[in-house]
């Protein structure tokens, strides 16, 4: 097939369009380069992948792109607390300027992957109106429209919400993936196990830990990819709100950072801090649909995920 991964060069894009190559597909990455274009792992797929430079918050990027796709793949986007909190206007406007403008282009025929998140569900969680592990189907709670750490997923709520509705009013098809705590190699350095492997790595004693009693279910990047691709070849997910996680393991977050020092071999004194601001205390997807839907299994056991994210900080982590 052709496939048009918008956000391609990005964390979980440039796994699956790896993916995608190694099965045999016609591959376009689009991208603004924002985490930087000096990427080994990008560079290695060059001759194998289309590669396309653009604003995609421009409408301008669409105007001359061709509708040639089978799947399109929509992962741009401003992700990351440090960003949401340091800067939630630009969190807002690129994530709904990138999906509006793709709404505007598509075309009939199409089908659609737009990446949404768990974050949907932090204030339900908080609040106690939604059960961990969580369902697609519970009721979505902001509790603070004007709290930077909502507008991530206020952007992504929106964007579930057009997404839908267009493809049924402009008859292509569409999915909408709810990531729980995706994690793995070159994810950058803001995201707890790559945040804790780097600081395992540079040897920090008293090792700090924030909010040691919250808990977790990790996602290793190439079970996320799987899932992904069996729903976009399934045509009963059409329309459809499905989490995409692993549900087998869930840890919590004194239990992983003894994990990822272990892993790094190294046994420094830990100092149990707070949570941060407004971070909610248990994730866990039900993945009842996607089972249903695609038979998907996690297949990477969450140690072995750990060894795989840390062995890559260690020999090729550059930020």
């Amino acid at each position: 097939m052709r496939v048009l991964l918008l956000g391609g060069a990005g964390f979980i894009g440039l796994h699956l369009a790896a993916r995608l190559v190694a099965d045999g597909h016609e591959v376009t990455v689009i991208d603004d380069f924002s985490r930087g274009r000096r990427d080994p792992e990008l560079a290695g797929l060059a001759d194998r992948i289309e590669i396309r430079s653009a604003d995609l918050t421009d409408p301008a990027s669409y105007a001359g792109l061709e509708h040639r796709w089978d799947h399109v793949y929509l992962l741009a986007a401003v992700v990351g607390v440090r960003n949401v909190v340091s800067d939630p206007a630009r969190v807002i406007r690129v994530n709904t300027l990138v999906l509006m403008h793709l709404l505007d282009w598509i075309a009939p025929g199409a089908r659609l992957f737009f990446a949404s998140t768990s974050e949907a569900y932090a204030g339900g969680v908080s609040s106690g109106v939604v059960p961990v592990p969580t369902p697609e189907s519970v009721p979505l709670v902001i509790e603070d429209v004007g709290s930077p750490r909502y507008t991530y997923a206020i952007s992504k709520l929106l964007g579930e919400a057009a997404v839908l509705h267009t493809a049924a009013a402009k008859g292509f098809g569409a999915v909408v993936g709810r990531f729980h705590n995706v994690y793995g190699p070159r994810m950058g350095a803001d995201h707890v196990i790559p945040e804790l492997s780097l600081r395992a790595l540079r040897g920090a004693d008293p090792f700090d830990l924030y909010g040691a009693d919250q808990s977790r279910a990790f996602c290793y990047v190439d079970d996320a990819v799987r899932a992904m691709m069996a729903l976009m070849d399934t045509p009963e997910a059409g329309g459809r709100i499905v989490h995409i996680g692993d549900d087998t393991e869930e840890t919590n977050i004194g239990d992983l950072a003894k994990l990822v020092l272990r892993v790094a071999g190294v046994s420094p004194a830990i100092r149990v801090l707070p949570a941060p601001t407004g971070s909610v205390a248990r994730r866990c997807p039900d993945l009842t649909l996607l089972r249903r839907l695609t038979g998907y299994e996690p297949r990477v056991p969450l140690e072995e995920g750990v060894r795989r994210t840390y062995t890559w900080y260690r020999e090729s982590w550059t930020g």
